[in-house]
């Protein structure tokens, strides 16, 4: 069962860095007016993310499956990466996500 946990951070962390990663391109692509399949890619990660928590009650479907493996709380959420990161990245990430939509916009409108 650790074993199945620890793959699941893993997996978690690899999901978390890209997503970020989504997130960072999309800013880049927002400020350098930069319109590409890449940010067509990112915005269509972030969104399947989006989607994928809101079905499953706005909860990550890896913390429901960690749960089910004897995790406590789906403790999956305890990735690799700095605490405060990894506590506030769900929370803030929507926030940064329509402003960065609404930057898109305003570059795509008036660029």
């Amino acid at each position: 069962m650790a074993h199945r946990l620890f793959l699941l951070k893993w997996l978690h962390s690899l999901i978390a860095f890209f997503m970020l990663g989504c997130l960072f391109y999309i800013l880049y692509a927002g400020v350098t007016g930069t319109f590409n399949i890449f940010l067509l890619i990112a915005i269509a990660a972030i969104l399947i993310e989006g989607a994928a928590i809101s079905l499953n009650k706005c909860q990550c479907p890896l913390t429901t499956l960690a749960e089910k493996h004897g995790a406590e709380k789906g403790s999956v959420a305890d990735i690799f990466m700095p605490g405060i990161i990894a506590r506030n990245l769900f929370k803030w990430s929507p926030f940064v996500f329509a402003g960065e939509l609404i930057l898109l916009g305003v570059r795509y409108f008036t660029g």
